[in-house]
């Protein structure tokens, strides 16, 4: 019984160990990702192992490896020396891998001691694990009271605009020539009737300009009159909206001063410096 359970906790770590001990892996998808296929010693067909025209990416631990589009070592082949190939595609393997087999370090036999088969292959080296993204500085942000903040306008502004307006003014007080005509006539007609001879005439003539003066300032127009004319009116007005605020604030014992945009809150955000995070 304790040799059974011997063997079953040993099964486990001979698997782990043969695991970790493979000298090429390749997987159905790029970036090491998907199935995978470890390998120790030549594989001469893929399909026997459920894996033909599967590989998409590899990775040699061991030694260089020759990897070859058909089976049997046939058809295309390259070289893949120890390291990382996250993709095959510009090998032209992507999907198209069918053997491989491990080299020896002269490249002249395999390791089960077959021949080359004399013609050259590309050797492709491996590509570089990717360095780990750095990590980003730990910002360091203060949060501090507002002492004070006053609102400071801009200067005030001057509006002006165009009015129609009625304006009274005095008459123009010109003699009524209508008036002086009637006075005239009733003028001369009164003459008539004073004296004789010459002196009718006299008197008719006396008649007429007196009653022409007369009747002129009796028409004449007095009083005032009221006129339309387009007047400019102005006011002054102070801006709707602050041009800054000056706002007071106590970082590390000091007393600072910043101008802001906007209104702040009770307190503001501070960088590592001591300046505000606007």
């Amino acid at each position: 019984m304790k040799l059974v359970q011997k063997l079953a906790l040993a099964v486990p770590v001979l698997l782990l160990g043969t695991q970790a001990l493979a000298d090429a892996t390749f997987f159905s998808r790029e970036g090491f990702r998907g199935e995978s296929l470890r390998l120790e010693h030549r594989a001469g067909n893929f399909e026997r192992e459920g894996f033909n025209d599967r590989a998409s990416s590899a990775r040699i631990d061991r030694g260089a490896w020759e990897v070859c589009e058909h089976a049997r070592f046939e058809g295309r082949c390259v070289v893949l020396r120890r390291g990382n190939y996250p993709s095959l595609r510009a090998m032209g393997l992507d999907n198209s891998v069918s053997s491989a087999r491990p080299l020896d370090r002269d490249r002249d036999r395999d390791r089960d001691g077959d021949r080359d088969r004399g013609r050259p292959q590309p050797v492709y080296q491996p590509v570089p694990a990717p360095m780990p993204a750095p990590q980003p500085a730990v910002q360091v942000i203060y949060e501090v009271p507002v002492l004070s903040a006053r609102a400071v306008m801009g200067p005030p502004q001057q509006r002006c605009w165009m009015e129609r307006e009625q304006v009274s003014q005095p008459a123009s007080g010109q003699p009524s020539v209508g008036g002086a005509i009637v006075g005239g006539v009733i003028g001369g007609v009164l003459g008539n009737q004073v004296g004789k001879g010459s002196g009718r005439d006299a008197a008719t003539a006396g008649g007429v300009v007196a009653g022409a003066v007369i009747g002129s300032q009796v028409g004449k127009t007095s009083g005032t009159t009221v006129v339309e004319r387009d007047v400019q009116r102005c006011t002054t007005a102070q801006q709707g909206a602050p041009s800054y605020w000056d706002v007071v604030y106590i970082h590390q014992g000091a007393e600072r001063r910043v101008q802001m945009q906007h209104a702040p809150g009770r307190t503001l955000r501070l960088n590592a410096d001591g300046q505000p995070m606007l």
